[in-house]
């Protein structure tokens, strides 16, 4: 993977070109423009995967910060008994960004890597089966509704002025990361490619001890129960929220502007009630049921109900 060798980075690492605003469409895919280098994205097809990397894949807004914060736990001692002074980000970095003095073939084993790319951008190396893959869904409602106010803190995109105009972006694919239902049916139709776990937000918020579980079994990690009491505890929202390693409040204004509001918002399930009207529920759900019925998946819309479809 290239590194950053214009411009000046963010403190984070991440490259950022003030000059360019909205969103850039690159192989089917949205960008933030400001934030996009297409040289950096043509180098991932051909990225070399160790076996034992873990990629955590997600659509925006769907539990990916959450995740990265349990991951980091999970393999981290210096992250669980607080020694280590490492953001997230740069022990789990994105790959689709440019990070300035970053080559990831120097990296130590076992390396850990996020991204919100669909699963026809990733390195070919996973479809090879080499890796592991944990893709983390929520209920699209709730995405919508974090992602509406997610908008709002990037400087370089234009924040839309109600919910129902960013819901009809939302639904025409016109937001960075494009269509929410496409990635989500991208990435599991084509599960059987990779060494796939499925993983939902709405499970970690409800029961995250039997996900931490289920992902320690999927990477190959053992963890004593003190230790999986410490995920536990540090992986807890209000923690997490005021962890400075995982808040990303250290994000540079070019990036998130945390004068319009936090990076980590609310962190619970069915926050979509007191942001969509009864028409647009209903409306979402008509579009839902059109292009997701023959999927198998189902999702949790009240943090008090059972996982269910519409």
């Amino acid at each position: 993977m290239m590194s950053a060798t214009t411009n000046d980075p963010d403190p984070s690492g991440i490259l950022v070109d003030e000059s360019k605003t909205g969103i850039e469409k690159y192989k089917g895919h949205n960008f933030t423009a400001s934030m996009f280098v297409r040289e950096h994205i043509d180098t991932l097809e051909e990225f070399e995967v160790r076996d034992d990397d873990v990629i955590l894949a997600g659509y925006p807004k769907s539990g990916n910060i959450f995740t990265q914060q349990v991951m980091s736990l999970i393999y981290n001692e210096g992250h669980r008994n607080g020694i280590e002074n490492i953001p997230n980000m740069e022990r789990v970095p994105w790959i689709e960004y440019v990070l300035k003095n970053r080559d990831y073939t120097k990296y130590p084993s076992p390396r850990l890597f996020s991204t919100n790319l669909p699963y026809c951008l990733v390195p070919k190396d996973l479809r090879r089966k080499r890796g592991k893959v944990i893709y983390v869904t929520r209920n699209p409602k709730d995405v919508l509704t974090s992602f509406y106010y997610f908008e709002k803190l990037i400087p370089s995109l234009t924040p839309s002025p109600t919910f129902e105009h960013f819901m009809e972006k939302a639904l025409n694919g016109e937001v960075f990361a494009g269509s929410w239902f496409e990635h989500v049916r991208g990435w599991y139709t084509h599960k059987e490619d990779f060494n796939f776990l499925l993983i939902s937000y709405e499970d970690m918020v409800k029961d995250l001890r039997s996900v931490v579980l289920k992902i320690c079994q999927f990477v190959g990690r053992q963890l004593s129960d003190h230790e999986i009491y410490i995920v536990l505890q540090k992986s807890a929202f209000k923690n997490m929220k005021s962890d400075p390693n995982a808040n990303y409040e250290f994000l540079d204004r070019k990036i998130v502007d945390k004068n319009r509001g936090n990076f980590v918002r609310k962190g619970t399930i069915g926050d979509w009630k007191n942001v969509m009207t009864v028409a647009q529920s209903e409306r979402f759900d008509k579009i839902f049921q059109e292009k997701m019925k023959d999927l198998p998946i189902k999702f949790m819309w009240d943090i008090n109900e059972d996982k269910q479809s519409i």
